[in-house]
């Protein structure tokens, strides 16, 4: 393995890094935009609060790399490099989209830059990324697979199993936990009775990471030592990134569940203007360059907005198409 020194990001990978986290954070806004003003009705879980997590882990990883996410990771499959245009259009149901329209916001996937299984069940992604990481095993590639998922994913059966086995077998699997400190409308402490989830890697003697996941810099050495260490065949690593949703479960709900105090705090906080102060201020980037980049993507999504609306919904036959390998009549 490389030294630390080896993982701590240039001033061109905080550069990129902060391109996909201004990314995210525009497309959250322009979502709940969009749905407000009534022109996609569709289910939304907002990511906001959360952007450094896959814009750091994303620069530490190859476009063959997989990633398998949760319903709640479209932060996740855009900072992978998921087109918007395509995206968009399987926001909003439309025969253009990534699944032809038909797996809507919760079941997305483009293969093309590894992004293999966005799943509705929670901690499903753990088992799945196992087996993508057997595959790669067998194959004798180096790919890296990552398994993203919430605090709350850490209590199932799922995830012990899918520990020790890449434990056992020495996947190339990272187990990436974005602990927001909510499992749905539940408190970490009403659900969890470990400390840290981070410590649960002991019980199956890999390494457990804990680290300040709204601290692009943390972040970014965290995932790329755990992907050098997976690349190099030493098996899987477990990486508690902490952060904080901005928003409720799901959009709409009026999340009175959150300590008005705590989410005060933590939006006072903000890790996306904070990141880009403190690239100002350490000479990596003017404001003039910054506001080129912000205006670069509104322009992006603007268009695949407009692309997406301009689709057509799928046709009735695709109800019957992508259920079976061969239909067969009755």
């Amino acid at each position: 393995m490389a030294t630390p020194d080896a993982f701590e990001p240039d001033s061109a990978t905080l550069l990129e890094i902060y391109r996909r986290v201004a990314l995210l954070h525009a497309n959250d806004e322009r979502a709940r935009k969009v749905i407000r003003s009534g022109q996609i009705a569709m289910v939304y879980y907002s990511y906001r609060g959360q952007e450094v997590i896959p814009a750091a882990l994303s620069a530490a990883l190859r476009d063959d790399d997989y990633l398998c996410t949760i319903y709640r990771g479209i932060h996740d499959m855009l900072a992978k490099g998921f087109p918007l245009d395509i995206l968009w259009a399987e926001l909003a149901g439309r025969a253009t989209g990534s699944c032809k329209g038909k797996g809507g916001p919760m079941h997305l996937t483009y293969p093309e830059k590894g992004i293999m299984v966005t799943t509705g069940v929670v901690g499903s992604t753990m088992p799945i990324a196992n087996g993508l990481g057997w595959a790669a095993q067998l194959d004798g590639t180096d790919r890296v697979v990552v398994a993203t998922f919430g605090d709350g994913a850490s209590n199932i059966g799922a995830f012990h199993e899918s520990l020790n086995l890449a434990a056992v077998w020495k996947l190339p699997v990272i187990f990436l936990c974005q602990n927001n400190q909510f499992a749905e409308h539940t408190t970490y402490e009403a659900g969890t009775s470990a400390k840290q989830i981070a410590d649960r890697a002991q019980g199956y003697n890999i390494p457990g990471v804990r680290v300040d996941g709204n601290d692009p810099a943390a972040m970014y050495r965290a995932a790329a030592q755990a992907v050098a260490r997976a690349r190099a065949g030493e098996g899987p690593t477990l990486i508690e990134a902490m952060t904080f949703r901005f928003m409720g479960h799901v959009f709409g709900d009026p999340d009175a569940y959150i300590p008005k105090d705590m989410k005060a705090a933590a939006m006072a906080d903000d890790p996306v203007p904070k990141f880009r102060a403190r690239l100002i201020q350490d000479g990596i980037a003017t404001d003039d360059q910054l506001s080129a980049i912000e205006a670069g993507i509104e322009a992006q999504i603007d268009a695949a907005v407009a692309f997406a609306l301009a689709s057509p919904f799928p046709e009735t036959d695709e109800l019957r198409r992508d259920v079976f390998a061969e239909e067969i009549a009755a």
